[in-house]
């Protein structure tokens, strides 16, 4: 025999029951003529699904398992249509639900029945509304076990589960219930919490009633409530206006306390003042949150970058919360907030990289509050950090008055947040210190920037955070754009800030007004240049650049394929050559220095005229000489070697002797040389590059004391060149390269014995338009040589000896 409910659906089916409705997909079926209350939640539809997955039917969206739906979700049945109907109540089905479910005390109202078939076999889910509350029914004519879980938000809470073999193919449950901020209460539940001021009953016909403290209370722990308030505090500008109102401007570039108290002691909150375009004008430039009890410091920066100091690591940040050391940090296209609870206060520190605003929400503001925002007219170095502030920062500088500023226009402009629509914000919030802070600042400060539409922005927030009150399109009014993060995602360098194109009305980053004047004083665009052992390097200020319209892409060295490389941290431009690429570096001497010669420019070499500022920036390293110096040893050590420095440049000299051509057998202490026995003498350079200069042996002889300006001498080498006088002298390779060797015959002085010390000197040559090579007149004799294209001033100098 059918079961009643079955039997009663089956005769409505028959007599073709009003709202009859066939479905052959998923589909939204309408039951708001029969709204059911599921666990405390009331519904006017229902979503049946089906997918290869599962078969589900939700009452809040078709089922996802990643949606946290309240749903009926089991297995997948054979086919995909069914028929949905609401059936009256009936004395029979009451009388059913009221034999297999005592706990359900209220009257059965109407039946909302899913058919699903296939072939003869049917399953049936029934929902029965009784007001506050209400069941479930399933039936199953399949000859198998099925099971479907009842999910609220997604969990769990109770199963439909029919097993075979049985006789029975049907199940239900008590879906009632009572949800308060989320969470599910069964029937009969009774809460009383002191910790949380919830007391709160679900009656035994889930009709829910409850106490709490109100959304502007706060609960103390002990069952109390007490009125919460939110006090703000406003940086915009240079200008703080504290928590009770007052209005007071900062004047150093220092760190300075902006919140702390002894009652949240492991909370302080930390403001960075800059200068911007005027020395003698700061601004808030970040704000940092430090949480001593983990030694952990957030900065807010602008651009709307967050950057924890623990690790020096940049998080990235969107609309969604995110946790960072109980610190609860969003970011959108208004700026960056950092929500913060302890002991029973709130503290959110909004900041949009110009202007912050801090709101403390709990029961009054709390005892021995201290810094900028407890009271703006505090002395500054009571509550200046120094651990975080620049050296110096407290110096203060005046500049001259900037003429273009209208403070009559400014006031007017100002007192727009005196009128409408402002107006609704006046009871609960005074305009006034706003009113001040802005005429104050744009008396003094050029309105660029967003700067005079940011007190607006600031007052209209304000209004919002103490009293709930939204400000209507004021921004229009005023001439503003609609209020949103100036500079959002621009990350500028510490002596930058982020600003405007007074043409185009882009954002870039321009040069702070302190670190500007270095370069300004000078008139110059970058650093002093950087000479190292076998390189130069010159570094320019790329917000120096935009400043005067240059783009540092066009500019180049001599060679235009060198170009400048722009650090992506500092923003500063370095232009550089080295020995192994000169980068078309012009090589010249003066006297005892070799000059490499660079600039930096945007002209082209084809350029006959320009219709644009040109830049040509000359910069150059100096190779200084060695002045002489003198070594001597005897033979048997085969070489002598010295180490020339030269300003940033070094290289270093060797003399060494051969007994073969090919200069692969060195003398050494056991070598004997014989008199009239030919040797080789090379003297080689180490770190010259060979494409710039080569060596010229401009002299070498030999004398019988260690002096080189000993009274007894004998010329080898004579202004390059071999002693015409002896034809055993050979010179090889002299001014080609950056060694070179000569050849001759051993000797002694005519009566003397002791040691015979042999001398040269050495010079560089610049190859370029150069010929290095000195001039000689081969075997005639008695003439002298044509002088080569190098200087013999402070010529490089070596001595070697030997016994005799």
């Amino acid at each position: 025999m059918l079961h009643p409910l079955i039997y009663l659906s089956a005769l409505s089916l028959l007599a073709g029951a009003q709202g009859l409705q066939i479905f052959h997909v998923s589909s939204q079926l309408n039951i708001s003529s029969c709204p059911i209350t599921f666990y405390g939640q009331t519904y006017n539809q229902i979503y049946v699904n089906f997918t290869n997955d599962a078969f589900a039917i939700c009452l809040n969206g078709f089922y996802d398992p990643q949606s946290r739906g309240d749903c009926i979700v089991g297995p997948p049945l054979l086919k995909d249509s069914g028929i949905f109907q609401i059936v009256p109540s009936n004395t029979l089905d009451e009388a059913f639900v009221n034999q297999h479910l005592p706990s359900i005390k209220t009257k059965l109202q109407c039946i909302p029945v899913v058919d699903v078939y296939h072939s003869n076999i049917a399953a049936r889910f029934v929902l029965l509304n009784h007001g506050t509350q209400s069941a479930l029914y399933f039936y199953s004519s399949m000859q198998e076990s099925l099971v479907y879980d009842v999910q609220v938000d997604g969990n769990t809470v109770d199963k439909l589960n029919i097993t075979q073999p049985s006789q029975q193919y049907w199940t239900i449950i008590d879906s009632s219930g009572c949800r308060h901020s989320g969470v599910l209460y069964r029937p009969g539940t009774v809460v009383n919490s002191p910790e949380t001021c919830l007391n709160l009953t679900c009656n035994q016909t889930a009709a829910l009633s409850f106490n709490e403290c109100g959304p502007l209370e706060h609960c103390k722990g002990n069952g109390v409530c007490t009125l919460e308030s939110t006090t703000t505090c406003t940086l915009t500008g240079p200008t703080v206006i504290d928590f009770n109102g007052q209005v007071n401007s900062v004047q150093d570039r220092c760190v300075h306390s902006l919140m702390s108290t002894p009652s949240l002691p492991d909370f302080l909150i930390l403001g960075n003042f800059q200068e911007r375009s005027r020395k003698d004008v700061s601004f808030l430039d970040s704000v940092t949150l430090r949480l001593n009890g983990s030694g952990v410091l957030i900065h807010l920066e602008q651009g709307g970058r967050v950057r924890m100091q623990l690790d020096d690591t940049t998080l990235t940040l969107n609309s969604s919360t995110q946790l960072v050391h109980s610190v609860e940090l969003s970011k959108d296209q208004t700026g960056v907030i950092a929500k913060v609870s302890l002991s029973n206060y709130t503290t959110s520190v909004f900041f949009d990289g110009y202007t912050a605003q801090i709101s403390l929400t709990g029961p009054g503001l709390p005892s021995q509050l201290s810094g900028l925002c407890a009271n703006s007219i505090s002395s500054s170095s009571e509550l200046r950090f120094s651990n975080y502030s620049s050296s110096g920062c407290e110096m203060q500088y005046s500049d001259t008055a900037d003429s273009t500023i209208n403070c009559t226009w400014a006031t007017e402009f100002c007192e727009l947040m005196s009128e409408e629509p402002f107006t609704a914000c006046i009871i609960h919030t005074s305009p006034q210190p706003y009113v001040t802070a802005c005429t104050n600042t744009l008396c003094k400060y050029p309105a660029v920037d967003g700067l005079s539409c940011q007190f607006l922005k600031a007052y209209s927030r304000a209004c919002n955070l103490q009293n709930n009150e939204t400000v209507g399109d004021w921004w229009t009014k005023a001439g503003c754009s609609h209020p949103q993060a100036f500079c959002q995602d621009r990350t500028c360098s510490p002596h930058e800030f982020c600003g405007q194109k007074m043409d185009s009305g882009e954002t870039r980053c321009f040069c702070r007004a302190l670190f500007a004047s270095e370069y300004t004083s000078t008139n110059t665009l970058g650093g002093p240049t950087v000479c190292s052992q076998d390189s130069a390097s010159l570094s320019l200020v790329g917000c120096l650049l935009e400043d005067k319209g240059i783009d540092y892409s066009t500019l180049h060295l001599n060679d235009q394929t060198c170009r400048g490389h722009m650090d992506q941290q500092t923003h500063m431009v370095t232009f550089s050559f080295n020995n192994s690429n000169t980068c078309g570096a012009v090589v010249t001497t003066n006297n005892s220095q070799i000059i490499y010669k660079n600039a930096i420019t945007n002209q082209n070499s084809s350029d006959i005229i320009q219709r644009h500022d040109q830049v040509y920036i000359d910069f150059s390293c100096v190779e200084t000489q060695p002045d002489i110096k003198t070594m001597s040893f005897s033979i048997k050590d085969s070489s002598v070697i010295q180490h020339i420095t030269s300003g940033a440049w070094s290289y270093s000299l060797t003399m060494n002797v051969y007994n073969d051509a090919e200069r692969t057998q060195a003398v050494d202490p056991s070598t004997a040389v014989q008199l009239d026995q030919r040797i080789w003498v090379e003297l080689k350079t180490d770190g010259l590059d060979d494409s710039l200069v080569v060596v010229v042996t401009d002299s070498c002889w030999a004398t019988s004391e260690p002096s080189p300006n000993g009274s007894l001498r004998y010329d080898l080498i004579i202004n390059g060149c071999a002693n015409p006088t002896d034809q055993t002298v050979k010179v090889e390779g002299n001014g080609l390269g950056t060694s070179n060797y000569f050849t001759f015959n051993m000797f002694q002085f005519t009566g003397k014995s002791g040691d015979i010390y042999l001398h040269c000197k050495l010079q560089l040559c610049v190859k370029e338009n150069n010929d290095c090579v000195p001039v000689c007149n081969g075997v005639v004799r008695g003439r002298r040589s044509v002088r080569p294209k190098y200087q013999d001033e402070a010529l490089a100098f070596i001595s070697m000896a030997w016994t005799n």
